[in-house]
């Protein structure tokens, strides 16, 4: 009977799901967004060999088709909204860059919690699209015959605890790698 009585209560204790809610474990994930995603990131395993105009032409492809999969409701699981946001994430606008952010906060809702990144970095590049500078620091640049930079950036505005909780490198691990890609890639 006590055990009856604690499972009861623990029931009641428990958060509901709001209605219409589905568990992240009963949503499928889309093959093909896999497989756009997949391309996508070994389109960039070796930044030194890119060809730009065939690598941006792939990825208008590929935003096109996974805008066409948002569309018809064909994304569904924590996995695909990651995957469409580094997609979108590898855009020309700054829509591109907005839309990258809000796939991403859907992916970390979903339980992606590794999506956290993502949706920093989305941010920041929106931020620099418009010219706004990056508040967490995951974009770098190489402008011809200068160093590595990350400019403009708000270094001020956010911590190193919040950079941590959002999967991004604190300010000084953040010199270091561009230190690091100046050594590799002057």
């Amino acid at each position: 009977m006590r055990v009856l009585l604690a499972s009861l209560l623990l029931l009641w204790a428990m958060p509901a799901l709001p209605a219409g809610a589905v568990e992240e474990q009963d949503r499928t994930t889309n093959a093909e967004m896999t497989a756009i995603f997949t391309a996508d990131q070994a389109a960039r395993e070796n930044p030194t060999t890119i060809d730009w105009t065939v690598l941006g032409a792939a990825d208008r492809e590929r935003r096109t088709r996974t805008q066409a999969l948002l569309d018809d409701g064909k994304l569904d699981s924590a996995d695909d909204f990651y995957h469409a946001a580094y997609v979108f994430q590898h855009g020309d606008d700054p829509e591109d860059f907005l839309k990258a952010h809000a796939l991403a906060i859907v992916a970390v809702a979903r339980g992606r919690q590794d999506a956290t990144w993502i949706a920093a970095a989305t941010l920041d590049r929106y931020l620099q699209r418009i010219g706004q500078p990056q508040i967490y620091g995951t974009q770098f640049t190489h402008p011809p015959k200068q160093k590595w930079t990350q400019e403009p950036y708000r270094r001020d505005l956010l911590s190193d605890a919040l950079r941590k909780a959002s999967g991004v490198p604190p300010l000084a691990d953040q010199e270091k790698q561009r230190e690091d890609w100046e050594r590799r890639w002057p």
